[in-house]
C-alpha cells in the first residue's frame, strides 16, 4: 500500500485548491505547524531540502573520467605492449604523456566542480517555520511538506510554498519566470485546472525573493520535486547522455578510430607478409607492435588538453566557468546565442528614465530640474514619500522593484525619504491592490503661517488611465491649469510604446475644513479632485557592455537572440536598444 504522504507530494494542482484542503491533505494545522516527531519522520522519507545533480562529480570521479577517452585507452594500450616486449622507454614516455594529460584534465575539472559547488550553495540557508506550537529558525535543508513557513521582505524562498496569509506580498519571480516586475501574491485558489507557472498568483517558489510584504505558507515540494527541481532534473538528463559530445569531441573520436583501424591493418599486412616469408612469428608480431607504438601520435591528447586548457583559463579572466574542457572548442562552433533577457541582457532593476511633466518630456529626474519651483517639489516628494521601501543595515533598499527605482531618483535628485518623513510623517494610507491599480499616502504638514493648523496632504501613484480619471486640473512650472486629460493619455500610450512602464503621480491638499479629524479615509473621500502632476517612464535598463557583446557576436557571424516573457513592445524596445533587432523589426 502506498504511503498516503507520498501520494500527496505527487498532486501538483495546489494552486486550484483552497489553503484548507490543503491543510488537511498534509494532516497540519497553521496554529501548531507539525510535530518534531512528525518532521523528522518526513524528513527521512522525502530526504534533504536540497538540489541535487547526478551530472557532480567527486574527486576519484574527475580523475577516472580522465582516462575514459578512446585515444588514451588506445595509448595505455600500447604502453603495457610496449613494456611487454621490453621496450620500457617507448612505454614510460607514453604513460608520462598519460599521466600528464590526466593531470591537467583533472585540475581543471575540479576547479571547476568547486565553483559550482559554490553556486549551488547560493540559496536560502535558514526558514522560519512553527512547529510543536512555536515558531523556530531552522536550516532550510531540514524543510518538509507539510511545514508552516513565514516569509518577509528580503527573504529567499526556501521551498514551494502554498499561501495560505499574504499582507502586500510581493515576490521577485525573475529567477524562475523572466519576469522583472514583483509579482503580487494571494490566497485564492484559481480555477482553472491549468495555468502557467507565472500565474500562480498563490504560490511562492523556492529561489525567489520576498520584496515586500509578509506571508505564510505551507510547504508543498522540496527539494528536487520544487520547480527550481524540475529545471535541475532537466539539466542533469544533459541532453539526453547518448550524445553530448562537442564537435572538437566527434573529430577525435572519428580520428582516433579511423587512426587505430589503419595502423592495424598496415601491421596487420606486414605480420602476415612476413610470416608468408617464413620469417618467425614471434619476430613479425614483435614488428608489427613497434611499428603500431611508433604509429600513434601519443602526444596529441596532451597537445589539445593542454591547448583547452589555455583556453579555459582565458575565459575565467571573463568571469566564465568551464566545467568541461573540451567545451572551449565548442564555443568556436556556434552559430546562435539565446540569452534570457532579465537579469543577463538586461540589470534586473527598474530605473526611471523619463518624466512627462508640464506637457513636455523631460529626461530622467535630477537636480538640474528646478527645486525651487513647485512642480519639481511636489514631484519629488511624491517620489520619496509614495513607497514602502525600507533600508538594511548597509542602507540598501529593499522592497518593490518599482518602488525602489522611484526612491532612487528621488534620492539622487536630493529628496531623502527619512528626511522628509520628519516633517511629512505619513498618518494614513490606502494600499495598492490590483483592482485599484493605485496607491495613496497622506502626510501631515506643518502650516508654517497658522501653528495651531496642520494640513494634510495626499499622494498617489498608479497606472495613467486610473490616476488620470480621479484629476480636476493639473500642475505646471507656471501654476494650475486645466487638465488635457486626452493627451496625458496619448503622451502615456506613446511612452508605453517604446517599453517602459508608465506610471502617473497626483497630489491632493486638504485643511481641516476640507478634511475633519474624524473624516474616514476611503478611495471616495481622499482621491477625488486631484491635482495631476507627473507620468514617470521606468524600464529595466541593459547590462552594461550587453550591446557590445551583442555587436561583437555579429562581427563573428553569430546570431544573437533574445528570449523573454515579457510584453513584446518592451521586449522590442531592449532588442533595439542592444542591436539585436533594427528600427524595421
Amino acid at each position: 500500500m502506498n504511503d498516503p504522504n507520498e501520494e500527496i507530494q505527487k498532486q501538483k494542482n495546489w494552486y486550484g485548491q483552497n489553503f484548507k484542503t490543503v491543510l488537511n491533505d498534509f494532516n497540519v494545522t497553521s496554529d501548531s505547524g507539525l510535530t518534531s516527531q512528525e518532521a523528522q519522520n518526513r524528513l527521512l522519507q522525502f530526504g534533504p531540502n536540497q538540489i541535487t545533480s547526478s551530472g557532480q562529480r567527486g574527486a576519484l570521479q574527475l580523475l577516472i573520467a580522465q582516462f575514459s577517452d578512446f585515444m588514451i585507452l588506445v595509448l595505455i594500450a600500447a604502453a603495457a605492449i610496449s613494456g611487454y616486449v621490453g621496450d620500457a622507454t617507448d612505454a614510460i614516455v607514453i604513460l608520462v604523456i598519460v599521466l600528464l594529460n590526466a593531470i591537467i584534465g583533472f585540475v581543471q575539472d575540479y576547479r571547476a566542480e568547486k565553483a559550482l559547488e559554490a553556486l549551488r550553495k547560493m540559496a536560502a540557508s535558514h526558514a522560519r517555520v512553527r512547529r510543536d506550537g512555536q515558531y523556530q529558525d531552522i536550516a532550510a535543508e531540514q524543510l518538509v511538506p507539510g511545514d508552516i513557513v513565514f516569509l518577509e521582505a528580503g527573504n529567499i524562498i526556501p521551498a514551494d510554498l502554498r499561501l495560505i496569509e499574504t499582507a502586500e506580498l510581493q515576490i521577485d519571480e525573475a529567477t524562475l519566470t523572466g519576469e522583472s516586475l514583483a509579482i503580487n501574491k494571494n490566497t485564492h485558489s484559481l480555477k482553472n485546472a491549468v495555468h502557467a507557472l507565472g500565474d500562480h498568483l498563490n504560490m511562492a517558489f523556492k529561489g525567489c525573493v520576498v520584496t515586500k510584504g509578509r506571508g505564510t505558507g505551507v510547504c508543498v515540494a522540496t527539494g528536487m520535486d520544487s520547480e527550481f527541481g524540475k529545471i535541475a532534473v532537466l539539466l542533469n538528463k544533459e541532453g539526453g547522455a547518448s550524445d553530448n559530445k562537442t564537435p572538437l569531441q566527434h573529430r577525435l573520436a572519428r580520428f582516433g578510430k579511423h587512426l587505430s583501424l589503419i595502423i592495424l591493418l598496415i601491421c596487420g599486412l606486414i605480420f602476415t607478409l612476413g610470416f608468408l616469408k617464413g620469417e618467425p612469428a614471434t619476430l613479425m608480431f614483435l614488428t608489427a607492435v613497434s611499428l603500431a607504438v611508433a604509429a600513434i601520435p601519443e602526444a596529441l591528447p596532451a597537445v589539445i588538453t593542454v591547448s583547452l586548457a589555455f583556453g579555459a583559463k582565458r575565459m575565467v579572466k571573463s568571469n566564465a566557468l568551464i566545467r568541461r574542457l573540451p567545451a572551449v572548442e565548442a564555443l568556436g562552433s556556434v552559430t546562435y546565442i539565446c540569452s534570457d533577457k532579465t537579469g543577463t541582457l538586461t540589470q534586473n532593476r527598474m530605473s526611471m528614465e523619463e518624466i512627462y511633466a508640464d506637457n513636455r518630456l523631460h529626461k530622467a529626474f535630477s537636480t538640474a530640474d528646478n527645486t525651487d519651483n513647485s512642480l519639481w517639489n511636489s514631484i519629488g516628494k511624491v517620489l520619496a514619500l509614495n513607497n514602502d521601501v525600507h533600508t538594511d543595515a548597509d542602507n540598501k533598499p529593499l522592497g518593490d522593484p518599482t518602488e525602489i527605482a522611484l526612491y532612487v531618483a528621488a534620492q539622487k535628485a536630493g529628496y531623502s525619504k527619512p528626511d522628509l518623513q520628519n516633517t511629512m510623517p505619513r498618518i494614513g494610507e490606502i494600499p495598492f491592490t490590483s483592482e485599484r491599480k493605485r496607491m495613496t499616502t497622506l502626510h501631515s504638514v506643518e502650516d508654517t503661517n497658522n501653528d495651531t493648523n496642520t494640513k494634510v496632504i495626499a499622494f498617489s501613484k498608479g497606472a495613467p488611465e486610473t490616476i488620470i480619471s480621479f484629476c480636476s486640473d493639473m500642475l505646471t512650472q507656471g501654476g494650475i491649469t486645466t487638465l488635457p486629460a486626452e493627451q496625458l493619455q496619448k503622451a502615456a500610450e506613446d511612452l508605453a510604446k517604446k517599453g517602459y512602464r508608465v506610471l502617473a503621480i497626483a497630489y491632493r491638499q486638504f485643511d481641516k475644513k476640507t478634511m475633519p479629524l474624524d473624516m474616514e479615509i476611503t478611495e471616495s473621500t481622499i482621491e477625488n479632485s486631484m491635482t495631476f502632476l507627473a507620468l514617470l517612464a521606468l524600464i529595466d535598463p541593459p547590462r552594461k557592455g550587453a550591446e557590445e557583446s551583442v555587436s561583437q557576436c555579429r562581427s563573428a557571424g553569430i546570431i544573437p537572440v533574445m528570449i523573454t516573457g515579457d510584453h513584446p513592445s518592451t521586449a522590442l524596445a531592449i532588442a533595439k536598444r542592444l542591436g539585436i533587432a533594427n528600427k524595421d523589426d
